[in-house]
């Protein structure tokens, strides 16, 4: 076979495997490898190659490499395990987004104090560099393994694999493991991991199963890299907005809702100042806002495919002994509102907008504070329109959604999905639905990447995935273009040739739901809101009660301007009253005094520590009216005002 490496080519026999013709080839790119590409496709270093191509080395900056490094952690992970616990059976251990996890049942209740304990296991089976060994038994043989060594997950697992299915394992020292791989060399190519939480899982997913225990870690080729995510994960710890959003009073999460957010007063405010954001702009850009019913029949979602696609995450109910469902999608009732008249090209495009309430059943083990609940508001949008209005209205969508999230401070990256596997539709409908979201694109020059198979049951669409000030990235907003639906509700408008046509249909959001993107907003700025979405924008602290009447006279001021302010006339140090209005992360703090007050001005302090003395009313109200009205993310009271 045919083998080239960076320009260079070798005939070498079949069954070679990637390291050693690296080594040949490429000694110095092979040394940093965690694994390598064959013609594009991820194979380990171990692995016999049988067919000619090109072989890329590829190291931990590639997605596929991470994989591999912490799937290999993750049998690290179990081994550790089965030594100090050996009645242990295993479950499941893969590589995650930043990490990996493996599932355990046992007797013994893992505490964050037994961590330190396995890693110490595990670093021990590291030091002696085991090697990764992959083989295959036929099925009996693999059942007669897993049995004989007492893993009956392994054994389920394979009974539940298709029969023509390769069932391999890797071989670790004496550790042995159900496994497709795949793997680094040894284990000596991790050279720095963390376990970093325990929790609980269903076996499977399912919470008719048995809960298992699950630890989570992650691994590194680097020391530094894995502090500077400790790091991150720390930072990430402070700016959780399940904790933020109890201590600043804005949002929370019950027992008795499980995955229903209770929104307080301050958190109403945030609330409805996105949602009149988010009216203001999309009716600057033509939309026009409707709303639709809750609760909509059976036969409404079995014609849009919802009852026969979506309905395990459907909450169903009767009414009059008729099947009912609470909507877990606005773009049913959508249609409805369209087709309650007949429309001609010449209307088209209609650029419809809801804030509408859906529901969808989440198993509790996946529920996430506002990241991911059971009810949510999305800011959904539907356009209807003509074959020839597609590229422009997906061209408008988009810079819809960068003039939003360039307001909020979101860089971001785009991703095209394409057809899964459960869809609707013909050939024909998807391929140019695919097509023309890739000619949109193509012409705003947006550099994106194709996610195959994970589109829209009923068409294909774009994701924007927002990057926050730690780097995490949150998928947000969505374009989906559809040409099914129109089909399956006999949607028409009549054209120019007096004759009926199917309206194509474009369904998306630009926030995705207004619970996750407060969600994320809360971590991004780590509740420290920029003016203009701060519940409190302001608070009026004074240092005696002699100064009591000028604050409520700026207080007054203010409100009549449209600024969020509050009064402190507490008989209380100003020190103590300005640490508590900090740590309730309000921009700033208006201190008045027996000075301030003669003089008519107030002492301003904002919560990034600067201080400016002696402003006048009418210069404090008019900064503040134009740093909230211009959507600033930065203060405009600084030291060098």
């Amino acid at each position: 076979m045919l083998i080239k490496v960076n320009g260079r080519q070798k005939e070498f026999s079949p069954g070679t495997n990637a390291m050693d013709i690296l080594k040949e080839l490429a000694p110095d790119a092979g040394k940093g490898a965690v694994a390598a590409r064959l013609n594009g496709e991820l194979v380990e270093l171990m692995r016999p190659i049988q067919d000619s191509g090109e072989l890329s080395p590829i190291g931990f900056e590639d997605d596929g490499a991470r994989h591999v490094l912490r799937h290999t952690a993750s049998h690290v992970l179990a081994s550790a395990v089965k030594n100090l616990f050996p009645n242990t059976q295993l479950a499941i251990g893969p590589a995650i987004d930043n990490g990996f996890y493996y599932d355990f049942d046992m007797k013994e209740v893992l505490t964050p104090e037994d961590l330190p304990k396995i890693e110490k296991e595990m670093q021990r089976i590291i030091k002696r560099n085991h090697r990764e060994e992959r083989f295959t038994l036929p099925r009996d043989e693999a059942i007669q393994l897993m049995e004989a060594r007492g893993e009956p997950y392994k054994v389920e697992l394979i009974n539940d694999l298709p029969e023509d299915a390769e069932l391999s394992f890797y071989r670790q020292g004496d550790f042995i493991d159900l496994c497709a791989g795949p793997h680094v060399p040894s284990t000596g190519r991790i050279k720095a991991f963390k376990l970093t939480s325990l929790a609980g899982a269903y076996w499977r997913g399912s919470e008719k199963n048995k809960m298992l225990q699950r630890v989570y870690g992650t691994a590194f080729t680097d020391k530094e890299e894995l502090e500077a995510y400790l790091k991150q994960i720390e930072e990430a710890k402070k700016r959780d907005h399940r904790r933020l959003g109890r201590e600043l009073d804005l949002f929370d999460l019950m027992d008795e809702g499980p995955g229903f957010p209770f929104f307080y007063a301050k958190g109403m405010v945030l609330r409805n100042i996105l949602e009149n954001y988010w009216r203001e702009i999309h009716r600057k850009a033509g939309y026009d806002e409707i709303k639709t019913p809750l609760i909509l029949a059976r036969s409404l979602w079995e014609k849009s495919g919802h009852w026969e696609n979506y309905r395990e995450n459907m909450y169903t109910l009767k009414i009059d002994d008729e099947d009912y469902a609470i909507k877990p999608m606005n773009c049913p009732g959508g249609i409805l509102a369209y087709k309650r008249r007949l429309w001609s090209y010449r209307d088209l495009p209609v650029r419809v907008g809801e804030l509408g309430l859906v529901h969808r059943h989440e198993k509790s083990g996946a529920l996430h504070g506002l990241m991911r609940v059971r009810s949510f508001t999305q800011d959904d949008a539907h356009l209807y329109m003509t074959p020839e209005h597609i590229k422009d209205e997906i061209i408008g969508v988009y810079k819809l959604s960068d003039r939003v999230y360039k307001a909020f401070g979101f860089p971001y990256k785009v991703e095209l999905s394409t057809r899964p596997e459960k869809s609707v539709g013909t050939d024909e409908m998807w391929a140019l639905s695919t097509q023309a979201l890739k000619d949109a694109l193509d012409e705003l020059a947006v550099p994106y990447t194709i996610n195959e198979g994970d589109g829209a049951f009923y068409g294909p669409k774009i994701d924007f995935h927002l990057q926050d000030s730690l780097g995490r990235s949150w998928q947000c907003g969505t374009l989906q273009l559809d040409m099914n639906l129109p089909e399956r509700f006999g949607m028409d408008y009549v054209g120019p040739d007096g004759e009926k046509h199917r309206p194509v249909m474009i369904h998306r959001t630009v926030l995705g739901s207004m619970e996750r993107f407060i969600g994320i907003l809360t971590e991004h700025f780590a509740g420290a809101f920029p003016l203009w979405l701060a519940p409190v924008q302001a608070r009026i602290l004074t240092i005696t009660d002699r100064a009591d009447e000028a604050a409520r006279k700026v207080r007054n001021e203010m409100d009549d301007a449209g600024l969020r302010v509050e009064l402190d006339l507490r008989n209380e140090k100003i020190g103590f009253k300005v640490r508590e209005a900090q740590m309730m992360k309000i921009p700033y703090m208006l201190v008045i005094g027996d000075r301030e007050a003669e003089e008519g001005t107030v002492s301003v302090r904002t919560r990034l520590g600067a201080t400016i003395n002696g402003v006048s009313h009418e210069n404090l109200i008019g900064t503040l009216k134009q740093e909230n009205d211009s959507h600033a993310l930065e203060q405009a009271f600084k030291l060098e005002n």
